[in-house]
């Protein structure tokens, strides 16, 4: 991100930009093809962050998180977009937000504990309710909208990929979404499908919602569906055609139901991705994908 201080960018340099950021010319590079002359500048960061206060967070499995935080000013962003969250020794990461703006007083994102993560080890051990921390976007078009509403919706996450999922279901659910949604959670065992009991709930509220939570180690409950979240997602629904699709999580998993979705029909620009990268970390935890 930089900033115009002379001139004027073209609008689609700025459309995933929070507005009051958008006021100040600020804009994304990679998608700036000038059409004047400009002037820009690489902002200070201070510029591009405000405060956020933690009011609530709870421990919703062995790994996973919730945290709630409400903004020093106020926020504009969809459900499904990411924001980044940097402590005060610098260490910055990028969550995607489960809260709903129109809803929600908070944003909210999850978090897991990951082996030798700097930032998500300090969140689970050392950060807590009354303390702050810095925030800067939303970026990202991993989001619903209103003209998807005659549409059916396919979202397919692996482990806290589900969050943006959760955003974006909320979003349509909202907005009286007509058509079929159908949401599909991967995870290794059952006590990683943090959020199981609220979607099974979620749906049995709304007959157009369907979840099928999945896993690759053995379970005896009949709910839950043995398998990658990805296969089990395709078999299911073989033909895209026409579909919004909604991927979220390890990036293997995007990349793989991005190849597939498309194959099944789904247009490209209907399919919409958000992968988790990690920074090598994924290499010191689990390689396979659930």
């Amino acid at each position: 991100m930089m900033q115009c201080t002379q001139g004027s960018v073209p609008e689609a340099s700025q459309k995933e930009i929070a507005p009051n950021l958008r006021q100040q010319g600020f804009f994304l590079c990679c998608q700036c093809i000038p059409e004047n002359d400009i002037k820009i500048s690489t902002p200070e960061s201070d510029h591009l962050y405000i405060c956020a206060e933690l009011i609530d967070k709870q421990q919703l499995s062995p790994q996973v998180y919730r945290y709630r935080l409400q903004t020093a000013v106020p926020v504009y962003y969809h459900a499904g977009q990411f924001v980044n969250v940097k402590r005060t020794n610098g260490v910055t990461r990028s969550y995607s937000l489960a809260s709903l703006p129109s809803e929600d007083n908070y944003i909210e994102f999850h978090v897991k504990r990951m082996p030798n993560g700097e930032m998500s080890n300090w969140m689970a051990d050392e950060f807590n309710v009354s303390d702050s921390i810095e925030i800067t976007g939303p970026m990202g078009s991993c989001f619903y909208l209103n003209d998807m509403s005659a549409q059916p919706i396919l979202l397919v996450g692996s482990g806290t990929g589900l969050a943006p999922l959760i955003g974006v279901v909320r979003d349509a659910l909202h907005n009286n979404h007509t058509n079929s949604i159908h949401i599909y959670h991967g995870a290794f065992n059952e006590e990683e499908l943090y959020l199981d009991k609220e979607i099974n709930e979620l749906a049995k509220q709304h007959d157009n919602v369907h979840y099928k939570a999945c896993i690759t180690s053995e379970s005896s409950v009949e709910t839950i569906e043995q398998g990658r979240a990805c296969e089990v997602a395709l078999l299911n629904h073989p033909d895209l055609k026409g579909w919004q699709v909604f991927l979220c999580g390890a990036p293997s998993l995007v990349k793989f139901m991005q190849q597939q979705a498309y194959l099944k029909g789904a247009a490209m620009q209907d399919i919409h991705t958000d992968p988790f990268e990690t920074n090598d970390l994924r290499e010191q935890d689990r390689e396979d994908t659930p």
